[in-house]
Formats: C-alpha cells, sequence, structure tokens
C-alpha cells in the first residue's frame, strides 16, 4: 500500500550503464501517488543520457532528468504524479559515463482511495442514476420506479406489463418528457373491446436516438396492430396520427446502453359504429349530450321531478341505454310518466278536499284535510293541505307524509240554555241539547244510572253501578261486575221511558274500574266503559271536556255547578224527562263533620254539593252522571265530578256526595288517551 524506490548506490553515485524497472501495483478501486524526495541525475537534451520514466497506462510517459528544470529537461521537482488505473511503472537508465557524481534518486508512493463519484471515469462506468463512494470502489442506485441493470451501471425500468382498456388514454416513454432509461424493452398493450377501431396520434416532441445512415439501430418504436406492424421509428420526426384498424395494439420500445435523448408520448381514443342521434323524451333529458355517439357510448336518460320511467311494471328514476356495434341503441327511449300519488289516505271523521280541477292525484296536485263537520276540531290547528310530491307521497309543510287528526270538540253544546235554572229531586226539565254529554245506563228500558260521554267512544260513570250492591256478609258476590250484555247505553236521549229518534244506543265492549275503588266507602266511585262502536256527533251526542287543572277550572267553596240525571223524584217517581239542578259546592270540612256523625267518612276524592235547607239533590237513577261547570275563559263545559252517593235526597243538612274527576284524571286519561279540544 505504500513504499519507497532508491537508485541503485543512493546516496552514493549512481553506476553506468544501468536499466532498472519497478512495478508498482495497488488493490482495485485505489491509484499509485507517487513525489520524488530528491533527484539529480546527469542532465542532457531531452534526457537522452540518463533519465527516468514514469508510465502509468495509457497516458503519456513522463521522462525526469537533470538536477533542475530547463527548456530541454524535466524534473519532478515537488510535483506529485498519481496513476490512472491501480498500477504503475518506473523505469531508469543511466548510459555508459558518468562525468560527475550523481546521487540519483528517492521516490516514494501511497496507495490512495479512488472517489469515483466525483472523478471522470471512462465512458460506461459512471453510475445513471446515483453514485456511493467507500473505500476501495463505489456502487450504483436507481431512482424509485427504476431498478439497476446487469453492468451495474446502468438503469433501466420493467415495462413489460402495461394493460390499457379504456377506450382513451395516454402513454408516455418512461420518465417522459425527461430522458428514457436505457437498456429496456417496454411493452404497452392496448385491448379494447370488439367493435372498436383504436387511433393513436402523436405529439410533435419526438426524440428517439437515431443513427444518419442506419435506420433505427439503437432505439426504436414499434407498432403492431393486427397483421399491420407500423415503425421502427426513431430521430426527431413525429409518426403523428395512426388509424390502426384494430381492437389490439402492441407498442414495443426499445433502448440500448447509452443515449440521452427524451422519448415520446401520444394519446389514444377509440372509434367505433356510429348510433342515430338521440331526441330526450317529453319531461325528461339525456345525458351527455354529443354531437355524435359511437359504439360502447352509453346514455343516461333521466325524467324531470315529477315524472319516472315504468320498467317491468316498476317505477324508476332514470334509464340507461348503450349503443351497440351493430349502430343500434340497446333500447328505445321509454317514456316519463307522471307521478301520481294515488288516492288520498282516508281521515278518520274527515276527508280531503281536492284543490286541483278535475281531482287529479299526480304531481303539482293538491288536497286539503277538513274534519267532517262543527263537532269536530282538527289537529294540530295548520295549513291541512298536502301536494303531491316527486316522490310518489302526499306531503304537508309541517307534518310531512303524517295526518292531522280529526277530534271531537268538547263542551260547546250546539244548544244553549234559556236561562240559569233555579234552584233528579226538585229540579227543573233540562231543555233537549243543552247537555249532550250525558248518557242513560239502561236496563230492560229502565235508567239505573248516567254518564258522561268522553272522546269518540268512551263513558265516565260510577263504579258501583257496574257490580251489585255491597254486602259486607257477601264480600265475594260484590266483586262481579255485571254482565255487559245486561245494560245498554244509550246517548241523545231526552225522554226517560220514551223513546227518540235522536238517541244512539250502544252495548258495553271493556269496562273498568278504578284500581283504589272502595266498594264499601265509595272512594275513588269512578268507572270507565269503552262503547263498542264510535258515536255520531251531533247537536244531540257530543262529548264533555275534562279538567286540566288551570286555576279558572278550581272549585271552590260556593261556587254553583250543573248535575243532571233521571233519577227518581220525591215519593220515588222517575222524571218524565231529563232534569236539572244548580247547587252550590259545599266546604270539604263541613261536609265531612256531617257525615261523621252519621258514621259515613268523606274523603278526599269527595266532592260535596247541595243546600243546607235540603231541597235540591241527586238522587237514586242519578249516580255516575255528570257535575259539570263553564270554564270562564275558554267558555267549555268540563266535567268536574260524577253522582256517587248520599243520605237521602234533598234532606236538610244533608249534602250530595260526588267523585272528583280531577283526583282521578291521570288514570281516565291513561286508559282512555282522550284530550281536550
Amino acid at each position: 500500500m505504500y513504499g519507497y524506490i532508491l537508485s541503485p548506490n543512493f546516496p552514493e553515485g549512481y553506476p553506468s550503464d544501468s536499466d532498472i524497472t519497478w512495478n508498482i501495483s495497488v488493490p482495485l478501486g485505489f491509484r499509485i501517488k507517487l513525489y520524488f524526495m530528491h533527484f539529480d541525475l546527469e542532465p542532457s537534451y531531452l534526457c537522452e543520457y540518463d533519465f527516468v520514466k514514469v508510465e502509468s497506462g495509457a497516458e503519456q510517459p513522463l521522462l525526469f532528468c537533470g538536477k533542475e528544470r530547463t527548456d530541454t529537461e524535466q524534473t519532478p521537482g515537488q510535483q506529485t504524479i498519481y496513476s490512472h488505473g491501480n498500477t504503475m511503472s518506473l523505469t531508469f537508465q543511466s548510459d555508459f559515463s558518468n562525468e560527475e557524481r550523481f546521487t540519483g534518486f528517492k521516490v516514494h508512493y501511497a496507495a490512495e482511495d479512488i472517489n469515483e463519484c466525483e472523478e471522470k471515469l471512462d465512458e460506461g462506468l459512471t453510475c445513471d442514476h446515483f453514485c456511493h463512494n467507500y473505500i476501495g470502489g463505489f456502487y450504483c442506485s436507481c431512482r424509485f420506479g427504476y431498478i439497476l441493470h446487469s453492468d451495474n451501471r446502468t438503469c433501466k425500468v420493467e415495462c413489460n406489463d402495461n394493460l390499457f382498456t379504456e377506450k382513451s388514454g395516454v402513454i408516455s416513454s418512461p420518465d417522459y418528457p425527461n430522458s428514457y432509461p436505457k437498456s429496456s424493452d417496454c411493452l404497452y398493450r392496448i385491448e379494447l373491446e370488439e367493435g372498436l377501431f383504436i387511433n393513436l396520434q402523436f405529439l410533435e416532441q419526438f426524440d428517439v436516438e437515431d443513427h444518419p445512415e442506419v435506420p433505427c439501430p439503437y432505439d426504436y418504436l414499434k407498432i403492431k396492430a393486427g397483421k399491420k406492424e407500423f415503425g421502427p421509428f426513431c430521430g426527431e420526426k413525429s409518426p403523428g396520427l395512426i388509424e390502426t384498424g384494430t381492437n389490439s395494439v402492441q407498442i414495443l420500445f426499445h433502448s440500448d446502453d447509452s443515449g440521452e435523448n427524451n422519448g415520446w408520448t401520444f394519446s389514444y381514443m377509440s372509434l367505433g359504429t356510429a348510433c342515430p342521434l338521440l331526441t330526450p323524451p317529453d319531461n325528461g333529458k339525456i345525458e351527455p349530450v354529443l354531437e355524435q355517439y359511437s359504439f360502447k357510448d352509453q346514455v343516461q336518460i333521466r325524467c324531470n321531478p315529477g315524472y319516472k320511467f315504468v320498467k317491468d311494471g316498476d317505477e324508476v328514476e332514470a334509464y340507461q341505454i348503450e349503443c351497440q356495434k351493430s349502430g343500434i341503441w340497446s333500447s328505445s327511449i321509454p317514456t316519463c310518466k307522471i307521478v301520481d300519488c294515488g288516492t288520498p289516505e282516508v281521515l278518520e271523521d274527515g276527508f280531503p278536499r281536492f284543490q286541483t280541477k278535475g281531482n287529479l292525484t299526480t304531481y303539482g296536485s293538491a288536497v286539503q284535510y277538513c274534519c267532517q263537520d262543527v263537532f269536530y276540531v282538527m289537529i294540530p290547528e295548520m295549513n291541512s293541505t298536502y301536494a303531491c310530491m316527486e316522490n310518489g307521497f302526499w306531503v304537508n309543510d309541517e307534518l310531512g307524509t303524517k295526518l292531522p287528526r280529526c277530534e271531537p270538540v268538547c263542551g260547546k253544546p250546539r244548544v244553549k240554555r234559556i236561562s240559569i235554572l233555579p234552584k233528579i229531586a226538585q229540579g227543573k226539565e233540562v231543555r233537549k241539547g243543552t247537555s249532550p254529554w250525558i248518557a242513560m245506563l239502561a236496563k230492560n228500558g229502565m235508567p239505573f244510572c248516567g254518564g258522561s260521554l268522553i272522546g269518540k267512544n268512551w263513558i265516565v260513570t260510577a263504579a258501583h253501578c257496574l257490580h251489585p250492591p255491597y254486602e259486607p256478609e257477601n264480600e265475594l258476590a260484590s266483586l262481579e261486575i255485571i254482565n255487559s250484555t245486561f245494560f245498554k247505553i244509550i246517548l241523545g236521549r231526552q225522554k226517560t221511558l220514551i223513546k227518540e229518534n235522536t238517541e244512539q244506543p250502544f252495548h258495553a265492549k271493556t269496562i273498568a274500574l278504578h284500581p283504589a275503588y272502595n266498594r264499601s266507602t265509595f272512594q275513588f266511585d269512578i268507572a270507565l266503559i269503552k262503547l263498542s262502536s264510535k258515536v255520531t256527533l251531533n247537536n244531540y251526542v257530543m262529548p264533555i271536556c275534562l279538567p286540566d287543572n288551570t286555576e279558572s277550572e278550581k272549585l271552590h267553596t260556593g261556587d254553583m255547578v250543573f248535575v243532571s240525571g233521571w233519577g227518581k223524584q220525591f215519593q220515588h217517581r222517575l222524571p218524565d224527562s231529563l232534569m236539572e239542578i244548580e247547587v252550590p259546592i259545599v266546604d270539604h270540612n263541613q261536609c265531612r263533620s256531617v257525615y261523621a256523625a252519621l258514621g259515613r267518612q268523606v274523603t278526599d276524592d269527595m266532592i260535596c254539593a247541595g243546600l243546607q235547607q235540603g231541597g235540591s239533590d241527586a238522587c237514586q237513577g242519578d249516580s255516575g252522571g255528570p257535575m259539570v261547570v263553564m270554564d270562564r275563559h275558554t267558555l267549555h263545559w268540563f266535567l268536574a265530578a260524577t253522582v256517587s252517593w248520599g243520605d237521602g235526597c234533598g234532606e236538610d243538612n244533608k249534602y250530595g256526595v260526588y267523585s272528583d274527576i280531577q283526583k282521578s284524571l291521570a288514570w281516565i286519561q291513561n286508559v282512555t288517551g282522550v284530550k281536550n279540544f
């Protein structure tokens, strides 16, 4: 790796007729660095007597002699000499005489690493992309997407598996518009469906290495289309437009191990058999709109909003057809049919009123829902118009597809009282229609209890009306609810025993007693009867409102209330018609004290009403009937209580006891779902 060489007899004078050669070699990847520490040879013209010659490869030999540099002599001086490769030879010659005592030379050498990445190497030894030096050698690497050729210097690409199946595209030489890689063979295939024909359009920028005399010996581009072959192409002249006339094309590109050309690019497109131009359907459109359609072109046909295609019995919004290689579209253009929302949904106790001429149910038509008469109110209160939308549904701006409801108007009798009645015992006959909510519970044509209509098909009455009388000695018997087929519920009745054309008879479908009902004390003496069918509302049949616990509906001592029924009068006679009394609310503690003295209990769910001097009271047969009051703000009548019990009928210092609806309201609404409207 290093050393020195001395002339013969150094530092004594060197002998005559000397001819000695030293060969120096170091490992590959290194070069030799050589310099003289001492130099003293006989001078002569062009060093023809004595000299030292340094040789390295094909480089011009260096010849040194003398003691100092002259025009005809060259001494090494402080010069450092480098070998071209890893070998060097040094030759010393002296002639037959040595006129003076010349001491000769001392030369040192050392191996020095070559930085191949920085120094200009022989052609073919440089790296295409990246060079990496190490002690004693170097190696090459390539950019992403390239691989190193077997010569370990050249970077090439693997480009033999490029398949294009789209109807149009762009293909370029690797790295275009930069220089394409060396030592590469690329194959590009365009494979389209049979019936299409491929055209290639090369850009003017075409640069492939060529030769002035031999056609394309280095790099070239060839195109194979079925039995046809185009090319080879090279040089700077673009192939321009190539009409292949086939659906399958191969493009072959070859590059050798040299050159820095920029390559090529072309776009390809496919042509096919033309199909006729299309006319959009009425109330529809086609996409895309082209000046010419050819094989494999697809067109989507859409109907305008509110219209749809009918295909195989189903409605579809879009329809797609394709140009076939025969030049005929795959299907004819269908007709856009207007969306039909169909007959509007039926509204219970209401009806749809068409807003468009001809009662149309198609897109753009409108209906307005109305309740069937003044006895119903629409809930929620809103614009009840529904439009036929493009999705085929009737839609309201607020409710969407959900329908409103027609709920009975409560507590608003159409027949007004002529006057407030003065102070059924000692009552006055009710004008027909002023209490349209009252129900008669009748057995064999005889009334035995009353009730009140709430909602469309529920009756509120007294629980003790619906089971046999309480017998302490026969506790089990008193638990039985009477058979619903043994009695009728009659609405719209005025006369006690005479049938009227305004009445509506019903059977009980369901009977429910208040879960806290106590048959021995009449606590929570409330029951519900669901009618066998829905009532027909009119001037003589209308539900009463339930209380809603507002301040205006709270009862206070002295408030006047109305109680009505067909109960017995004095002398135990039934009245001819429905009777009504107006009595005041009695202080609860006062009423409790009166009945406590009689051994009876007045609980918190009870209301007392009547006159201390007696004379006005409910009586036998009035049980379950309504106690009603008008709300001072809404002017609706509401059910305050039901007739429950008492001691006698209208006796002095004995009051009528009623079951407070407010205390049972949550249970009533939970069972019936009835609300006030």
